[in-house]
């Protein structure tokens, strides 16, 4: 039997060493995991409330002139557009903020597998200090991918849509439906190449943590440990998916039904003339509830699947590069901050 120091054994690993490793690791160093999670995605939240807070102050005129608009009667574009600006900008700053959240969450569970795999203890700012250090280029990666599994979904997108605008300019003539069926052949066909592409750059993130390395060399060294093992990885990392969202579904119905209630408390005093701030005030406990129970979710969704494809990504070194007699011998070592 292969030597096991930490969560896994240090040995080829079976579905359930992997899924076993993940579970021991939230079990050992759970605090670390949630700690950073929630420091990262509640700094997010807290970034989306100011911005909204600030947004709704620098229109709020604006928004009484539409809300005190008579039925029928238009909106001055004086009015509309510094509210649509407002409101881009707010969805921009939190869609950065929630970028560098995740990605510092991403970067932090390779850390911790670091030394789960060795057996070792790690505390909260050691964590925090390593996923910092790594966060740009783990951002990096997660665009790179993302762009580059985007296209064939876009192409998916325009061949089915093209179809469809091309049987409609034919006036549903002898053509228009071979026209439909083609560009549903062609999204039928470049969604399998976009499901291909991720899972072959599923491991970047934790070779950008693991190895110091680059985004693009991350995306090349992900290619090189899923060539040959694709479906097995594909498999394992849907199923972490698939558990991660069940379990976040499941957490966050408690929240739901909560939020609902508070809701329909604050809102039975509300009618067609309560003014905007009125409004958010009566269904402030909906919206506190509703994002507390999304953080909690958040944090199970984003936690869980990279820790199963950082394990895949050990377990893919230690079948092509004889890695457990390093892990072996490393595990022996103390760490640097227990002497």
């Amino acid at each position: 039997m292969p030597p096991k120091p930490g969560v896994i054994p240090l040995g080829p690993l079976k579905l359930g060493d992997v899924f076993n490793g993940a579970f021991s690791t939230l079990g050992r160093y759970g605090k670390q995991l949630f700690a950073v999670g929630a420091a990262l995605y509640g700094g997010a939240l807290v970034v989306v409330g100011a911005a909204v807070a600030v947004a709704y102050a620098a229109v709020s005129d604006h928004l009484d002139r539409l809300f005190a608009l008579d039925e029928g009667e238009s909106a001055a574009s004086g009015d509309v557009v510094p509210v649509l600006v407002a409101f881009g900008v707010v969805v921009l700053l939190g869609f950065l903020a929630m970028v560098i959240a995740s990605a510092v969450v991403y970067a932090a569970v390779p850390a911790v597998l670091q030394e789960a795999v060795l057996g070792r203890p790690t505390t909260f700012s050691a964590v925090w200090r390593r996923a910092w250090a790594r966060t740009p280029a783990v951002i990096g990666t997660l665009l790179l991918t993302g762009l580059i599994t985007m296209v064939p979904m876009v192409l998916a997108i325009a061949a089915l849509t093209g179809g469809i605008i091309a049987a409609v300019a034919t006036d549903g003539g002898g053509g228009a439906v071979a026209l439909i069926v083609v560009g549903a052949i062609c999204f039928l066909a470049f969604i399998p190449l976009a499901l291909w592409l991720w899972v072959r750059l599923s491991l970047a993130p934790s070779a950008a943590v693991f190895e110091n390395q680059g985004p693009v060399a991350s995306m090349r060294r992900s290619a090189l440990l899923v060539r040959g093992d694709w479906w097995r990885i594909c498999g394992m990392t849907l199923l972490a998916s698939m558990i991660a969202s069940v379990a976040g579904y499941v957490i966050q119905l408690p929240f739901s039904f909560l939020g609902m209630f508070t809701g329909a408390l604050g809102g039975a005093a509300l009618d067609e003339n309560t003014h905007p701030a009125a409004i958010i005030t009566a269904l402030g406990g909906y919206l506190v509830v509703g994002v507390l129970g999304q953080l909690v979710s958040q944090l199970i969704v984003a936690v869980f699947p990279p820790l199963v494809t950082g394990l895949l990504y050990v377990d893919r070194r230690i079948r092509t590069e004889d890695l457990a007699p390093v892990l072996t011998e490393a595990a022996a070592v103390p760490p640097p901050y227990a002497a």
